[in-house]
């Protein structure tokens, strides 16, 4: 005797499963949509730049993948390239330049540098020789190429600082505190400025600083500072007096400490004594205008 086997039930609980993982897969959607608008409204991207940001990841994946497939096959520069193509098709490429950090030199001469990498498309623009192009101009102490996409390179420089005018024999020129020459000044925008002077000076200028640092109270009245010999310097004042050196470091700084306690005693700069001489040891010659020698001081206890 046969027995029939209903199959209905199974039917309708197969119905009731798939009525089920679409409920699920609806609720998963609109929980989805939901946190990529919450995520849309925290984020400070419009519609349009987070477009163009999932693009350049695309972009970039891609890049990376095809380097790694064409390294595997010899054909790094060709697939570069063509990358490259695909890159600037689709805007990537250089279309402006924007510079920061510039407030005393010219900033035409940053934008010399950079006209050549127009309508380069991003992925061939090499950052370190761009870089290297910069901090070949005086001004530039350092300097950072970056890009921001979809067409645009970020110029940041560090520009170097005027410390002194270097007197030369047919010109002036601006230096910073390592002595690197910037540019040509005329002599009405060097007034003010400390005047260094002598052959071999421009090597010398960080040495002139440590030197003066060494008597703060007289290094505001340091007008000019000449290298004599490639040994020694002389100091020329605001006031117009010169005071003459002993060759050495520990000997000229010793020499100008002695001479500023002199001063703050006996107000030396701005009186009638025209030069002074410290080249001899424990001893200053002092020259006045009219005298035919030049007075002397002993110099004891360190003074």
């Amino acid at each position: 005797m046969s027995q029939k086997i209903s199959r209905k039930s199974q039917g309708v609980r197969r119905q009731a499963r798939a009525q089920d993982t679409k409920r699920q897969v609806r609720k998963a959607r609109a929980q989805t949509n939901s946190f990529l608008d919450a995520l849309m409204r925290v984020l400070p991207f419009t519609e349009h730049q987070l477009h163009q940001i999932f693009l350049t990841l695309i972009i970039a994946g891609a890049v990376a993948l095809a380097l790694f497939v064409a390294n595997l096959a010899g054909l790094n520069l060709l697939v570069q390239q063509k990358i490259a193509d695909v890159a600037a098709s689709a805007g990537f490429e250089v279309k402006r330049v924007e510079v920061r950090g510039v407030k005393r030199m010219n900033e035409l001469k940053v934008y010399e540098r950079v006209l050549g990498e127009k309508d380069r498309a991003m992925p061939l623009l090499d950052i370190e020789a761009v870089r290297q192009k910069l901090l070949d101009l005086s001004w530039v102490k350092d300097a950072r190429v970056s890009r921001q996409l979809p067409d645009t390179v970020v110029i940041d420089i560090v520009e170097r600082t005027p410390h002194a005018v270097l007197k030369l024999p047919n010109r002036l020129m601006l230096i910073d505190a390592t002595g690197h020459m910037l540019e040509p000044v005329s002599a009405a925008k060097a007034k003010g400025m400390l005047v260094i002077s002598g052959t071999g000076a421009d090597d010398q200028v960080e040495a002139l600083s440590h030197l003066l640092d060494t008597a703060p109270a007289l290094k505001p009245q340091v007008a000019g500072a000449e290298w004599v010999g490639n040994r020694r310097w002389n100091l020329t004042f605001k006031t117009g007096q010169l005071l003459a050196l002993p060759q050495g470091e520990e000997k000229a700084a010793g020499a100008l400490i002695s001479f500023a306690r002199l001063d703050g005693v006996n107000r030396l700069l701005g009186g009638k004594v025209i030069s002074f001489d410290m080249r001899t040891p424990e001893r200053i010659y002092m020259r006045v205008p009219g005298r035919a020698d030049a007075d002397t001081l002993e110099l004891k206890g360190g003074t």
